[in-house]
């Protein structure tokens, strides 16, 4: 054995531990960041928020239409109720009204059964 040899032997030796560690290495890397979004990518991406954002708007408007509308319907009711018993008693004190001065008017008229109980 020659000395140049026995210098080669550990070179040789080094260079195939390294080439075994860096394929190591080179299988254990994580793999490179994903690119960029592209401009068109973005713009997709902010017309699907742009949808969403106006489909959970119309929700809450078209919910709050029927809120509205109940307690609008509801009022309805209420002041059709009022109204009834306003009209039915303003009915009511007309027709007794009417009832009092027919009776004062039967106290005066000879004859009838008023004027009699009038008399006694």
């Amino acid at each position: 054995m020659t000395t140049s040899f026995i210098r080669t032997v550990p070179v040789v030796l080094a260079l195939a531990l390294a080439a075994i560690g860096v394929s190591a290495v080179a299988q254990t890397t994580a793999p490179a960041a994903a690119p960029a979004p592209t401009t068109t990518e973005k713009v997709k991406e902010a017309g699907k928020e742009a949808v969403d954002a106006t489909k959970n708007t119309t929700k809450k408007a078209v919910n709050a239409t029927k809120r509205t509308t109940k307690k609008a319907t509801s009022a309805t009711k209420k002041a059709a109720v009022k109204t009834g018993e306003a009209v039915e008693t303003a009915g009511h004190k007309t027709a007794d009204g009417m009832r009092s001065t027919g009776k004062a008017i039967g106290e005066k008229v000879p004859g009838t059964a008023e004027n009699e109980a009038a008399k006694k």
